[in-house]
C-alpha cells in the first residue's frame, strides 16, 4: 500500500453548507469537540471556549484534529465575569454545545436558562454519557461503560471477551452524530418557529438508538443474543475475518448468493466445500477451510486477488495504511494539513463543498478576531467596541 495522498484532495478553502451559522462550544473532551468539529467542517463559524489550563489531556493542540476550522478565545469562567461574557457570545450564537456534567454549566452561569433568556431563538446542545437525568447521570463514565449497557459491546467478537471499538461506537456514533443531528434538527425549528430549546444527547441513547436493526431482527428470530453466533457478528464463515500467510487479515463480506459463489471461486474453495454455505451445522467446516486457504498467501497477494470483484473481500489496512488505499485517495477521503495526515471533510456537497479553513486553534488564539467579529468587546476587557 502507498502512503501518497491524492492530489483530488478536497481544497482548502470553502464555504460549506452551514456557512453563516454560530457556534459557541465550551471546551471538553470527547464527543463534544468532535461534533463541533463536524459543525466547522461543515462551514459553520465555531468558536471554541477554552479555559486556562485546557482539558488536561497532554495533547498538543496543533495536532488536535477535532480543533480544526474553529477560532478560540479564552475565558476563565470561574472569574467574575466569565459567564457574563459567554453570555455575550451565546447571545450571538445560533448553536451552543456543551459536555459538562449535568448542572455544572448551570453552576457557572451559563446554563440553558441563562443563554435563552439572553438568546431566545438560541439552539443549546447538552452531550453526556448518561443523559441529563436518571439513577447514573451525575457519576463518571467513559465510552466503554456506554456501549456495555446498551448491549452494543456484547455484539462485538466471537470469542473471549468483547472487544471496545476504541471510542467510535459510543462517543462519537452514538454521540457526537446524535448531537449535530439534534441541534441541526432544533435549529431548523429555531429558524421556522423563532423559537430555541435544549437538545439532550446521551451517549447511551444514541448508541442504544445504533442497534435498532439488531433489536428488530431479535424480534423476528433471527439474530440470537450471544456473540458469534449470528449472520453479521462473526458467526458466518463467510462475514469474517481472516488471517493470511503473513500475519495480516482480510475482512470478508460476501453475504448474498451472488457474491459468496465469486468469492469462493476466487478463494480456491472445491464444489462440496463451498456447499457447506447452505448448512449452518457445517459452519465450523467451511470457516477452517477457508482459514486455510487464506493463509497460503500474504495479505497483499489476496488484495490483488480480490480488488475489482464482487467477491466483497478487503484487506484489513491500519490507520498509517488507510490513506494510501487506491479507493480513499482517488476520492481523497484523508488530507494533510500543516504536517498532520487527517480524515478529509465528509460528507461531499456538490454546491456547497466542505473544506479544511483553517488547522486546530490554540487556546486564545482568536480573542481579538472574535470579538471584532462577533461584537463582543468584554472578549478584549474594556467596554466600547473594537475600532
Amino acid at each position: 500500500m502507498t502512503s501518497e495522498l491524492s492530489d483530488r484532495a478536497p481544497a482548502t478553502a470553502g464555504p460549506g453548507p452551514l456557512a453563516g451559522i454560530r457556534v459557541v462550544e465550551l471546551a471538553g473532551i470527547g464527543p463534544g469537540p468532535f461534533a463541533a468539529m463536524l459543525l466547522a467542517d461543515l462551514g459553520a463559524d465555531v468558536v471554541r471556549v477554552d479555559r486556562p489550563g485546557g482539558p488536561g489531556l497532554g495533547i498538543d493542540p496543533a495536532r488536535d484534529v477535532t480543533n480544526r476550522n474553529k477560532r478560540s478565545v479564552l475565558i476563565d469562567l470561574k472569574a467574575a465575569d466569565g459567564a457574563d461574557t459567554v453570555l455575550g457570545l451565546a447571545e450571538r450564537a445560533d448553536i451552543l454545545i456543551e459536555g459538562y456534567r449535568p448542572g455544572v454549566a448551570e453552576r457557572l452561569g451559563v446554563g440553558p436558562d441563562a443563554c435563552l433568556a439572553r438568546n431566545p431563538r438560541l439552539v443549546y446542545g447538552r452531550i453526556t454519557g448518561w443523559g441529563q437525568d436518571g439513577p447514573l447521570a451525575a457519576t463518571a463514565g467513559h465510552d466503554i461503560g456506554y456501549i456495555a449497557v446498551t448491549g452494543a459491546l456484547a455484539l462485538s467478537g466471537r470469542q473471549g471477551p468483547p472487544s471496545a471499538p476504541a471510542n467510535l461506537l459510543g462517543d462519537y456514533a452514538g454521540g457526537s452524530l446524535y448531537l449535530v443531528t439534534g441541534v441541526l434538527a432544533a435549529l431548523h425549528h429555531a429558524r421556522e418557529h423563532r423559537s430555541g430549546q435544549v437538545v439532550d444527547a446521551a451517549v447511551v441513547d444514541g448508541t442504544a438508538h445504533l442497534t435498532a436493526m439488531i433489536h428488530g431482527m431479535r424480534a423476528a428470530g433471527a439474530w440470537q443474543d450471544r456473540r458469534g453466533a449470528n449472520l453479521l457478528d462473526g458467526g458466518a464463515p463467510f462475514y469474517g475475518v481472516y488471517e493470511t500467510a503473513d500475519g495480516g487479515h482480510m475482512a470478508v463480506g460476501a453475504l448474498e448468493q451472488r457474491f459468496y459463489d465469486e468469492f469462493a471461486a476466487l478463494l480456491g474453495l472445491s464444489g462440496p466445500e463451498a456447499a457447506l454455505r447452505a448448512d449452518p451445522a457445517r459452519w465450523e467446516t467451511l470457516r477452517t477451510a477457508v482459514a486455510a486457504r487464506f493463509r497460503t498467501r500474504t495479505r497483499d497477494e489476496w488484495t490483488g486477488v480480490f480488488t475489482g470483484t464482487d467477491a466483497c473481500v478487503a484487506p484489513v489496512l491500519s490507520l498509517a495504511e488507510a490513506p494510501g488505499h487506491p479507493q480513499l485517495s482517488a476520492r481523497g477521503t484523508f488530507t494533510e494539513d500543516a504536517g498532520t495526515v487527517q480524515p478529509a471533510p465528509a460528507p461531499r456537497f456538490s454546491a456547497t463543498p466542505a473544506a479544511l479553513r483553517r488547522p486546530p486553534a490554540p487556546p486564545g488564539a482568536h480573542t481579538a478576531d472574535v470579538a471584532a467579529d462577533w461584537d463582543v468587546p468584554a472578549l478584549l476587557g474594556r467596554p466600547g467596541p473594537r475600532a
